[in-house]
């Protein structure tokens, strides 16, 4: 029986948002928002860490390889999100408050389909040295 293994990949990126919710009152949104519901946006130094767990192939000693991981995650991802409003330049978040959480699950998306299907995927942002999220979380 193999053995499995989890690989990680760290990468970095920056991006603005906005969190608001276009249903609630100005006054509502930032009570619930504060200072994240500027008006002209905020920014944030992403940490992204992207885990891949699997069985080791046997003829390359890898679980995947790290250059196509990175190259992956770069086109995936840091291409279109890195220097970027979050609000106002992708498609991704048009319609979809780019929260933490959110937007760990649209990277998940992003790269699962991407992956080998027999590989367990899971992604870790910190949006701040102090706040992270991860997806997805159990099982």
């Amino acid at each position: 029986m193999q053995k499995k293994v989890a690989v990680f990949r760290k990468e970095h990126f920056n991006a603005a948002h906005r969190l608001n919710n276009p249903n609630w009152s100005d006054e509502k949104n930032e009570r619930v928002y504060g200072k994240c519901n500027n008006y002209n946006f905020h920014g944030h130094n992403y940490d992204l860490i992207v885990q891949v767990t699997g069985e080791i192939d046997p003829e390359t000693g890898y679980v995947m390889d790290m250059k196509i991981l990175s190259e992956l995650i770069k086109s995936e991802v840091l291409d279109k999100f890195d220097h970027k409003n979050l609000n106002l330049d992708t498609e991704e978040f048009k319609d979809l408050n780019p929260s933490a959480e959110n937007i760990a699950i649209v990277i998940y998306d992003k790269l699962k389909h991407k992956i080998n299907k027999n590989f367990d995927l899971k992604i870790r942002l910190y949006e701040t040295e102090r706040n992270f999220v991860e997806y997805p979380v159990g099982g």
